[in-house]
Parts: C-alpha cells; structure tokens; sequence
C-alpha cells in the first residue's frame, strides 16, 4: 500500500488531494468490505494542501462586469458577487428569493442545507431589475436559455466567468468562486466585522471566514514590519 502511494505521489505526479480520495477509498475498503484491520499511523493519509485563493482586486471585478455585454451573464456575475454566493447557490435562486422590501436575498439549501439571507444591494436590485424587464424569467432567476423551468448549471456559470475574465485580461487563477472570495475580503478592507460576513457567506466555522483577514490589503497594511519597530541610529 505504502508503495501504491509513493508511486501516485512520485512517479504519476498526482496532487495530494487526488492521493488522499484514494487513500481513504482503500482504508474504507479494508475495514468495511474485508472487515481487516488498518492502521493509519503504518499508512498516513496527507493532510489537504491549504492554497491562498488569488483575490480579484475591485478594479478588476469593476472591470469584469464592464466587458460582459449580455445583461443575463452580468447579472449573474454581479450577483455572486454582490451576495458573496457560491455558485450552487446563485444558480438555484428564484426570482421570489429577492426581498426588495427589506433588501436581502434568501440562500435556500445552502451548503449543508441551511437557509440564510444575505444583502441584496441597490445597485444589484437595479441590475436585476433592468434584467428581468428583457428576460423575464418566470421561476428561476437564471433559467436555461432552451427550457425556462430549468436553472442554469453550475458548468455553465462557471464558462460565462471564464470568458468575462479572458475579455477583462485577468490572468489570476481560480473559476468563478473567486467572486465569492473578492466579496469576503473587499467587505474586510471596508471595515465589515468578521461575525457579520461569515453569517452573509454561511459558514460554520468561524475559523473559515478568519481566513479572509490575512487575504485583506486594509488588515495587511495596518501591520508593522519588525524592522519598522526599531528604533532609528543615532546620526553622527
């Protein structure tokens, strides 16, 4: 097993996250299927990489919905954005999601399926509103374009970010998640509260939306360097 492993690992070149789907297929296989014992400190399993997301900058994101000419893929675009939603979630939302009374959008079977409501913002609501007088779309706010009583698919969602950020020169890793990560961070260099954005992203864990502080050029920039804390030489 453990040379199964270091041949993925060394030879094949596999990422550590495609090793540890295996890893836990085979332990499972062992102690559910053979009923055999598995001991994980003979056959450690790798601890997940933790990669920084790279975070789209507010001209960028500015520049993302200025080169999206179709009023249906810039609404969407912006609503992932402006509601810092997954994109699971921003293609399941109807259109009687949208409260224009008190201004907020309700995320129904969210991840883990909780509901949870998050800011609907003037400038999106009017965005949305000019959208719904050309589409109209009667169920979901973002239907397929062949059958309106379906909703868009996540593969879809994830092709129109794409193209937008080819159009926009954005070279920055990442698919249209990135939406979701530009909205916690640029709300941490506004100022916002940590408790009060992981309630509009819907994490759990508190840890999770802790993440964004030290993805936040306001957070970052507040930090001295030790070097600066010196106290300067005398002159002469």
């Amino acid at each position: 097993m453990r040379a199964y492993l270091l041949h993925l690992i060394r030879e094949r070149k596999l990422a550590v996250a495609s090793c540890r789907l295996r890893a836990h297929g085979l332990r499972f296989f062992y102690r559910v299927t053979l009923q055999r014992p598995w001991d994980d400190r003979q056959i450690p399993i790798l601890k997940p990489e933790r990669k920084r997301p790279a975070i789209l900058s507010r001209e960028e994101v500015a520049r993302l919905f200025e080169v999206t000419p179709n009023r249906k893929h810039r609404a969407l675009l912006m609503t992932t954005y402006a509601a810092g939603l997954r994109v699971s979630e921003v293609v399941r939302l109807r259109v009687g999601n949208l409260d224009s009374q008190r201004m907020l959008i309700r995320v129904e079977g969210g991840k883990g399926r909780k509901d949870r409501d998050t800011i609907l913002s003037p400038g999106l609501l009017a965005e949305l509103r000019a959208y719904w007088q050309q589409y109209r779309p009667p169920l979901w706010l973002f239907p397929t374009q062949r059958n309106p009583e379906r909703p868009l698919d996540r593969g879809t969602a994830y092709t129109i970010y794409c193209a937008a950020k080819e159009r926009a020169d954005i070279t920055k890793a990442g698919g249209i998640h990135a939406l979701r990560h530009a909205f916690a961070t640029h709300l941490l260099e506004a100022g916002i509260d940590v408790l009060s954005i992981r309630e509009l992203l819907g994490h759990q864990n508190l840890k999770t939306t802790a993440n964004y502080i030290h993805l936040a050029h306001g957070g970052m920039a507040r930090i001295h360097s030790a070097l600066d804390l010196l106290q300067p030489p005398p002159i002469g």
